[in-house]
């Protein structure tokens, strides 16, 4: 699916879940649905589930909605006490069921399940290497190289264990670059992985006597498990029938300067209910609105948001402005993200599927409408247009983040720089394109200071252009034409 054009939204890269409970529990892949479920929102593409009981992997992938791939009878068929699940959003590779996730191999160190949400920037170069030294892929997806690299490893570690699932990981860890939080799974242990910068979540939570890994702790909630912290950017999470135990990814190696944290999970990606980096979003997402308040008055009669993303800012900002707050904008929760269009001449009705306006909430009102960002523009401007003909006086768009004028290259599938319309235009000229009588944007200091931390604690290269990790080239591509930073 790809670029949510017809919402013009970034779309959610993708989300992990795992739980080890060999021993105590035989419902290790129930658990993991739920943690799915819960996860949703992070890739709708495709879903899979791997589960073992300590003697084989189990698997079952497919593509379309959690709910609708893991039926009872599917469930039934992924038995143990320990399991991996994915939820898909590609950014590297087709949506093809081929691509969807976890990859489950045999190789010479045993069997394996991986689960990777992030993208790899030297994903390609390495990719055209291993395809020269003989190596035959059976996806487009960058996670498979990660697979042939530990293949490869040659750790003195005996096969089977633990310590050798542990020892491939690191030596092929340490060929690639850029974003990576990694759910293994084998029949010995479960494995998570939080690359050096932190770039992609991932939380280590406790459900009774069992340790689960997911992207978000809104997938604890749901199974009732217990937030213990953050897995530590660069940190190695190892859970067998030892227990648990953590390491660094890479021991002795010098640590990042600063870290790359991706500052859009927490504008728009995450859900509200989840705790990320520390925080709440909910209360960070209502901070963004206050000072969008500050930085952006307009005298007006009502704030709106557009649901559901919008709606925290929007509240922040009405407490901030004391204009009255007011779901103008009521969103369909039954369209999914993409619909059958037989007719070019309905393609316009896109936008009115997931939104209609409440007329008498804004009809001949001053509307103050906050939305989290603004991508092509096209979507915005058909929104303030539904909210004129809904007989609105003005309309004033605020946006709770800086203009995105860079596509993202660490796991979030965004258009191309040339589709990005804060590329290319000024703030006065998105606003005379969108319709709206003014529009504001956070300014990227703003941000932080709304956020109440350091700018270098975070990626905001989709802001910025200022990216963390260099990229490397493949035979017969070009890099993308980048400015880079740090690596």
């Amino acid at each position: 699916m790809g670029y949510d054009a017809i919402y013009d939204k970034l779309a959610d890269e993708c989300g992990v879940f795992g739980i080890w409970a060999l021993g105590q529990s035989e419902e290790a892949s129930n658990f993991t649905y739920l943690g799915l479920h819960a996860l949703q929102h992070r890739g709708q593409e495709s879903a899979g589930i791997v589960s073992t009981e300590g003697q084989v992997l189990h698997v079952h992938r497919g593509m379309g909605l959690v709910a609708d791939i893991f039926t009872a009878d599917v469930l039934a068929k992924l038995p143990g006490g320990a399991a991996i699940g994915h939820v898909r959003y590609s950014t590297a590779g087709a949506s093809s069921l081929k691509n969807a996730q976890p990859l489950a191999v045999q190789y010479a160190g045993g069997a394996m399940a991986l689960a990777h949400n992030g993208n790899l920037v030297n994903g390609d170069a390495l990719r055209a290497e291993l395809e020269a030294q003989g190596s035959i892929f059976q996806s487009t997806s960058d996670t498979e190289v990660i697979v042939h690299l530990m293949a490869r490893a040659r750790t003195p570690a005996k096969p089977g264990t633990t310590e050798h699932l542990v020892g491939a990981i690191r030596e092929a860890l340490a060929r690639v670059a850029g974003a990576y939080s990694l759910l293994f799974l084998s029949e010995k242990a479960m494995v998570g992985v939080r690359d050096p910068m932190g770039f992609r979540p991932l939380v280590l939570g406790r459900h009774k006597g069992s340790w689960v890994l997911a992207s978000e702790s809104t997938a604890l909630d749901l199974i009732e498990a217990e937030l213990v912290r953050e897995v530590e950017p660069g940190e190695l999470v190892i859970i067998d029938g030892e227990g648990l135990r953590s390491e660094r990814l890479f021991p002795g190696a010098e640590r990042p300067a600063r870290l790359g944290r991706c500052v859009f999970e927490h504008i728009y990606f995450a859900r509200p209910d989840s705790v990320l980096f520390g925080r709440s979003v909910y209360d960070v997402r209502q901070g963004f609105g206050r000072q969008l308040a500050k930085d952006h008055p307009v005298a007006a009669d009502v704030v709106i948001p557009v649901p559901d993303s919008g709606v925290p800012a929007a509240i922040g900002y009405a407490h901030q402005s004391g204009v009255p707050f007011a779901m103008g904008l009521v969103r369909s929760h039954y369209v999914g993200r993409t619909f059958i269009e037989p007719q070019q001449s309905i393609r316009h009705f896109g936008v009115k599927l997931k939104l209609n306006a409440v007329q008498s909430a804004i009809r001949g009102k001053r509307v103050v409408v906050v939305d989290d960002s603004i991508v092509r523009g096209t979507t915005s401007r058909k929104i303030v247009k539904m909210i004129r003909a809904a007989g609105a006086a003005e309309v004033h768009l605020r946006i709770s983040s800086p203009p995105t004028a860079w596509p993202c290259y660490y796991g979030i599938d965004t258009p191309t720089r040339q589709e990005l319309i804060a590329a290319s235009h000024s703030v006065d000229e998105i606003a005379r394109y969108v319709t709206a009588d003014s529009l504001g944007y956070l300014s990227i200091e703003a941000l932080y200071v709304a956020l109440g931390e350091a700018r270098q604690g975070f990626c905001d290269a989709c802001f910025s252009g200022d990216y963390l990790v260099n990229f490397a080239r493949s035979p017969g591509r070009s890099a993308p034409p980048l400015r880079l930073v740090g690596g």
